[in-house]
């Protein structure tokens, strides 16, 4: 706690502030920080849960430098705030100790709420506070999707999800596990069944591939896997990490905690051109991996990866594009391959029902209030936008959400 009132003092409370502006989801950071000082922490804590639903598990997970502690004013000239760590208290706070009540007046609409992720989560809570009866349906035995299946545990536990799934069940949510929309509950049936619309939050699950040769070998495994339940692999001593996003580092980290002696992260840029943020950067060098910079895969092999080195080029209007030197072709020895380039969306719903557009990437076309091209099914997340982060799904399901309550209201 003196930590966090040292930086709950140190904050100006800026009546412009750029911390609040630069937050997706415009948290009022110079607010919940007075309340904090004030000593008023379930006001606070509501304050921040009505705003954000997820608020517990974006005080861990965002970038932050991109957003609340990088647009700091203090920043600028000393140490920001780390508005984040006191972000982190009071919602866990407020979500251990505050009771969720189901609403006085019930709706009669039924809503179905396919996957049980970031957005899934947003707008089963928000839906349900409003007293609509809501039912998630979630593939897999526990809630959370790639908040549970794709980020490690040390950065962030689950409890925080186990938390989220008892308040969801006070508030009357029903879930169904095990259970995959598509192929036999169909679209049709849930409508058929009495639900008033139905959103798709499905994510994305399906691993990206490199399109080079030697992709379904033994020793080659995809990341979105990888993390799922890592404690079945035994990948050997020498693990190659091929990409350099958040989930690339996520799996290097992993590897390493799971017994690999040597593990790298083979890139075909540099570090200025990394998507990860700079605190997974530097946590993975503090966890020992090493990086081989400016070397692109050509194919993997049962002993290693082929590659060939590159420059980087940066062309005039500033676009940076990575070209292959001619006859610096190299191999690098290792046990096993973890591919970590990106995800796509499975197509169980798209193929099993009629009428849905998708991208050339195979993703879900909607409008801008969430609404597919399927009457009444509405979709947000990763599943419209492709892998992004998770307060960026919060942002986009608050909009769904109060689009699929109009949308019930208008059609009463």
């Amino acid at each position: 706690m003196d930590r966090l009132n040292i930086e709950a003092n140190s904050c100006l409370l800026c009546k412009n502030p750029r911390c609040t502006k630069n937050c997706p989801v415009s948290t009022p950071i110079p607010e919940i920080i007075q309340l904090f000082k004030d000593n008023q922490i379930e006001k606070a804590g509501e304050i921040l849960f009505n705003n954000n639903p997820l608020s517990a598990i974006c005080a861990v997970v965002c970038a932050h430098e991109n957003q609340c502690s990088g647009n700091c004013i203090k920043g600028i000239k000393g140490e920001p705030v780390e508005f984040y760590e006191i972000e982190k208290y009071i919602s866990n706070k407020y979500l251990e100790t505050t009771p969720f009540k189901k609403p006085r007046k019930m709706l009669n609409d039924r809503i179905a709420i396919v996957g049980s992720g970031p957005a899934g989560i947003t707008i089963a809570f928000i839906l349900a506070m409003k007293g609509y009866k809501v039912t998630i349906f979630e593939s897999k035995d526990k809630i959370g999707g790639v908040l549970r299946y794709g980020i490690p545990e040390f950065r962030l536990p689950k409890d925080i999800l186990d938390t989220l799934y008892d308040r969801l069940l006070e508030l009357g949510v029903k879930i169904r596990f095990n259970t995959l929309i598509g192929p036999v509950i169909t679209i049709d049936k849930l409508f058929y069944d009495g639900y008033k619309a139905i959103f798709l939050g499905t994510g994305v699950w399906n691993a990206k591939l490199l399109n080079i040769k030697g992709e379904s070998l033994g020793n080659v495994h995809f990341a979105i896997d990888y993390l799922k339940k890592p404690d079945p692999f035994r990948l050997g001593n020498k693990v190659c990490i091929i990409g350099a996003g958040n989930v690339a580092m996520d799996a290097a980290r992993t590897a390493k905690a799971h017994g690999a002696e040597d593990v790298c992260i083979l890139y075909r840029k540099g570090f200025e051109d990394m998507s990860a943020t700079k605190a997974e950067i530097k946590d993975t060098i503090k966890d020992g991996i090493h990086f081989e910079l400016f070397k692109s895969p050509i194919e993997l092999c049962e002993d290693g990866v082929k590659y060939i080195e590159t420059n980087r080029i940066v062309d005039e209007e500033g676009n940076v594009r990575t070209v292959p030197i001619d006859g610096s072709e190299g191999f690098y020895k290792c046990d096993s391959i973890i591919v970590a380039i990106g995800q796509t969306p499975r197509n169980n719903i798209v193929a099993n029902n009629k009428g849905f557009e998708t991208s050339m990437k195979g993703l879900l076309v909607v409008d801008d209030i969430g609404h597919t091209s399927v009457d009444g099914v509405f979709a947000s997340g990763d599943v419209v936008t492709g892998s992004r982060t998770v307060v960026e799904a919060v942002n986009f399901a608050k909009i769904v959400a109060k689009s699929i309550d109009d949308y019930c209201t208008s059609n009463r």
